[in-house]
């Protein structure tokens, strides 16, 4: 804040975008870090402590550290042959272990998010929740990095604190103001994600529940496998409890109107909205993934007792 005096003046400072529930801000993004705070960090493991606790350490690691002489226990796997061969004697490679877990967000961009009837757009509350989501991973001390269906735009690095945060930030802003023209689909998104995520990491995947129809049922379970995988389907009050009257439509300079007291219409609609929404809520905890509806209404955090948690019941 500029501070004024008698000896100096400045120009006013341009207002700050106002949240109008269309186009994401990068300050009501921000300002969901308190909400996302809120949930207790994860717990620590302490020596001779039983129970579940998450530790510091993420495993093995891929970092090569060094070398040193084998000894009765080692994994074989691990022998350093060239030096081994030039020294005479058996060693054994060490590895830097992994101290911060990436949590890595998959934007979906299809343009059926650039919706909504209440409160604010499909999008909007997309950027919310990955908002949610990498401050929520800030506070456990995990690495952030975010990517989205293109073949030329590269995905947000990992890195970690405030920085890492504000980077994811201002992709979600940038992706979730209007549908990019380079969209390529979740598809094309996960693939990416693919060749980033290393064991143990965790992965939220904000999409439309359209776009998750797309995806080859066998593609979750290899995910789940390894990782912790968060689906959150992004919904619309209307798409999920339609009216059963004439509805309008504004179709370019045309207006139509839709019928869903008529059985067909309404059978239709079903099938466009609801039956992929219920059909991936069935199906993703099956395979591993946690998955919730959120609909543009809800609290932007209300999923947050997903991460590390149990799947919810779905009503």
């Amino acid at each position: 804040m500029a501070v004024l005096s008698s000896r100096t003046s400045t120009a006013a400072a341009p207002p700050a975008p106002v949240a109008d529930g269309i186009h994401p801000t990068l300050s009501e993004l921000v300002a969901l870090r308190a909400v996302a705070q809120r949930r207790p960090p994860a717990r620590k493991g302490r020596h001779n402590m039983a129970g579940p606790a998450q530790s510091s350490l993420r495993g093995r690691g891929m970092e090569y550290a060094e070398s040193r002489e084998y000894v009765a226990g080692d994994d074989v796997r691990h022998i350093d042959w060239r030096l081994t061969a030039r020294s005479g004697r058996t060693h054994t490679k060490l590895f830097q272990a992994e101290r911060e877990r990436l949590t890595l967000v998959v934007a979906d961009t299809a343009p059926t998010l650039y919706f909504g009837t209440r409160v604010r757009f499909k999008s909007v509350q997309a950027a919310r929740a990955g908002a949610v989501a990498v401050w929520a991973a800030a506070r456990d001390g995990d690495r952030v990095a975010i990517l989205r269906g293109s073949a030329q735009e590269a995905p947000v690095p990992p890195a970690s604190g405030p920085r890492g945060v504000l980077r994811v930030l201002d992709a979600l802003v940038r992706w979730y103001a209007r549908p990019p023209l380079d969209d390529s689909g979740l598809q094309v998104a996960l693939d990416h994600a693919g060749r980033l995520l290393r064991p143990g990491s965790r992965l939220v995947v904000l999409a439309d529940p359209r776009s998750i129809t797309k995806i080859p049922p066998t593609r979750w379970p290899a995910l789940a496998a390894h990782h912790e995988v968060v689906v959150l389907l992004l919904t619309d009050p209307l798409e999920c409890e339609p009216p059963q009257t004439l509805l309008p439509f504004a179709l370019g300079d045309r207006r139509l109107e839709l019928d869903l007291a008529q059985p067909g219409a309404r059978q239709g609609w079903q099938r466009e909205f609801l039956e992929p929404l219920e059909a991936a809520l069935e199906a993703l905890p099956r395979r591993g993934v946690r998955v919730y509806s959120l609909q543009t209404d809800a609290a932007s955090e209300s999923w947050l007792p997903l991460l590390g948690g149990a799947q919810p019941q779905v009503a």
